[in-house]
């Protein structure tokens, strides 16, 4: 693989990675449980306020009422005493707090229902947020583990796209073994021969390597002509020849050099 190659897989890697971060439905989902758990806050936010107005009016009719029985004996009382005057102004004032009384309670009754609403919206709601927490998780957790799969599978199949590599690589280090093993026989057989100088050689090598050639001649050429004469006279195969295991200790014999 080339480099420019190499770049473009590494440069469209970090682009896929990117668009995958941006794209990552555990982001999405998070995002969506957070959106409906602030739902989930402002209606118990709602339902706080309703029943606190509840509470607040609840506490109020309780007064007016405490008023309104203090007003009966009030007007009980000054008939008892012959203030026809005074009974007849607490029961003014007691029937103005019927009606005041009633209002109240209107009022009291509507925030009872509108709190009842509020908490059954509120317990839905809450359900709804519970199961769709439950659902993401689930969902996060097949998400992140078919993700390591798809690692593992990319690493797998990395891996065996770069033995390829590997195999050319090792063919062309055996290639370069063989072309400087190679080089190296014919630069001996170069400088044996005399074509190349070898500089680290001793001065006059090359009389000493072409004496040792013509005795290496010489030396065959009496081999020949003895295996010649035993040929002729019928006296064995050939020169110094010796039979048993130990004949390879012939090897080398031979006649002095004149």
């Amino acid at each position: 693989m080339s480099l420019t190659s190499r770049l473009r897989v590494i440069l469209r890697s970090k682009s896929n990675r990117a668009l995958t971060r941006i794209e990552d439905p555990r982001e999405a989902l998070d995002d969506s449980y957070e959106q409906q758990v602030k739902s989930l806050q402002q209606v118990r936010l709602g339902l706080a306020e309703v029943a606190t107005a509840r509470k607040r009016i609840e506490l109020q009719g309780q007064d007016m009422g405490g008023r309104y029985q203090r007003l009966a004996d009030q007007a009980q009382e000054a008939l008892n005493q012959g203030r026809e005057d005074l009974a007849r102004t607490a029961l003014e004032r007691r029937s103005l707090l019927e009606g005041q009384v009633a209002a109240i309670r209107d009022q009291y009754l509507a925030l009872a229902q509108q709190q009842a609403q509020l908490q059954d919206n509120e317990r839905r709601l809450a359900e709804r947020v519970a199961a769709f927490r439950t659902e993401k998780e689930t969902i996060k957790a097949t998400y992140a583990a078919s993700e390591a799969r798809v690692k593992a599978n990319e690493a797998a199949s990395g891996i065996g796209s770069q033995l390829g590599t590997v195999g050319a690589d090792l063919d062309r280090a055996k290639d370069r073994v063989t072309q400087m093993q190679a080089r190296a026989a014919a630069t001996d057989e170069l400088l044996s021969s005399g074509a190349l100088n070898d500089v680290t050689a001793p001065l006059d090598a090359d009389l000493e390597r072409q004496l040792s050639a013509g005795a290496t001649r010489a030396a065959v050429d009496r081999q020949l002509q003895t295996m010649k004469e035993a040929r002729a006279t019928d006296r064995g195969p050939g020169p110094n020849a010796r039979g048993g295991t130990d004949a390879w200790l012939s090897i080398g014999e031979g006649p002095p050099l004149p």
